[in-house]
């Protein structure tokens, strides 16, 4: 182990972290803009050009706001419960494959912190261990209305741990591995020299099932029935305040931020693209290119109608900036520009970020018995029923 090598995993360590706690913050202010254009309203803007301050004035309120200790607490447990539910959050990214390997002073790296050959069984572990954050939060605080939030976790999580597992398992028996990176790699080339041949197309049943799972590890909406204030108050960190409160708030997004890695990862090629070379096209090699950006520039004249609701011009203007830019990555194919593949993985992982809080604005919240009812009843039986038949068609096709 040379210093050079030490030298470039510090650097990655600190850069993950920086850019990682950074999305964190902004992704708290994209969810506040896009609720406010959603519901025909104009989010935050007094705090910096168009609110982009906002972040920072919320980080200061947390530090200098009163930060009282309740009575009846055990003292060890709430002060411990918050750091357990952000550092186990924090963690997990530590596997995630974010790019291709690059070279730096000699020195060829991977854009991942460590490959575990055990990667995904670490995440897993890892994240499953932050309901002990939320339930000790809820257990120590000595309210009821903390109980009852950290035992619908505990029981919302358990319950729905065992389909997002097994719908992950669909991915390892296509890949026949554990390592995150290898899982992406396998997901190379194109069906029909145009279609990726991403996990996702084989594996759509385990998708829908995993991004249902997700939302309800992660407490958002329709499934955040431990934090449901129309009921608890605010559940488990109800009596939370400054920035015990601010480590559950930052663990949730960081969960967030997890849940769309693995998805991306696992289902959605990770840093891969999703166009072809341009080489392979041998007839109208550049017509994608026009068609993405034509449809691109007639997307944002359409957002910018005076006669449209804010919440139409959003999404319009999301899916136009998604379409612009998929047009100059294709363009960056055949010169093969370092870090493309980073720019194909954030934005995937963005794309899943819009969602979860597009569905937070959009659905109502379920209430507790079905909630249990749907996971224990359908999700689980359904992923387990995925799993099979992948098995079953995976030893079928090695011929064992």
């Amino acid at each position: 182990m040379n210093l050079t090598f030490l030298i470039v995993s510090a650097v990655k360590i600190a850069l993950v972290l920086v850019v990682l706690l950074t999305t964190l913050a902004y992704t708290v202010w994209v969810e506040r803009k896009v609720a406010g254009h959603i519901q025909n309203r104009w989010g935050p803007t007094r705090t910096g050009p168009h609110g982009l301050l906002q972040p920072l004035a919320d980080l200061i309120k947390f530090i200098v706001k009163e930060d009282p200790l309740p009575g009846q607490a055990q003292k060890f447990v709430y002060f411990l419960a918050p750091f357990l539910a952000l550092v186990t959050a924090l963690l997990s990214i530590t596997v995630i494959p974010f790019g291709d390997s690059i070279t730096i002073a000699g020195e060829t790296t991977w854009l991942q912190i460590t490959d575990l050959n055990i990667g995904l069984l670490f995440i897993l572990a890892v994240t499953s261990l932050g309901v002990y954050g939320i339930s000790l939060a809820g257990w120590s605080s000595g309210s009821k209305y903390s109980l009852y939030g950290g035992l619908r976790s505990s029981a919302q999580m358990v319950s729905y741990e065992l389909a997002l597992s097994f719908s992950l398992v669909g991915p390892l028996l296509l890949a026949n591995t554990l390592s995150l990176r290898d899982i992406v790699m396998a997901q190379g080339g194109y069906y029909f020299g145009v279609i990726p041949k991403w996990n996702v197309i084989p594996q759509c049943v385990g998708f829908v099932c995993y991004m249902i799972a997700a939302f309800a590890e992660t407490n958002r909406i329709p499934f955040d029935l431990p934090e449901a204030e129309a009921e608890l108050v605010a559940g488990f960190h109800t009596e939370y305040s400054s920035l015990k409160f601010a480590m559950f708030f930052t663990a949730e997004y960081a969960n967030m931020v997890t849940a769309a890695c693995i998805a991306t990862t696992l289902f959605l090629g990770g840093w891969l693209s999703p166009i072809p070379p341009i080489n392979d096209f041998p007839v109208g090699q550049y017509f994608p290119v026009v068609a993405l950006l034509g449809v691109a520039a007639w997307i944002a004249w359409q957002s910018f109608r005076p006669d449209e609701r804010l919440s139409e011009k959003i999404v319009l203007k999301v899916f136009a900036t998604i379409a612009a830019l998929a047009g100059l990555a294709f363009l960056w194919e055949p010169i093969r520009v370092p870090g493309s593949g980073v720019f194909w993985f954030v934005a995937k992982v963005g794309f899943f970020l819009f969602f979860y809080i597009w569905v937070r604005w959009t659905l109502p919240r379920f209430r507790y018995d079905q909630l249990m009812s749907f996971g224990w009843k359908f999700l689980v039986p359904v992923a387990v029923a995925k799993v099979l038949i992948t098995g079953l068609i995976v030893a079928l096709g090695s011929g064992k």
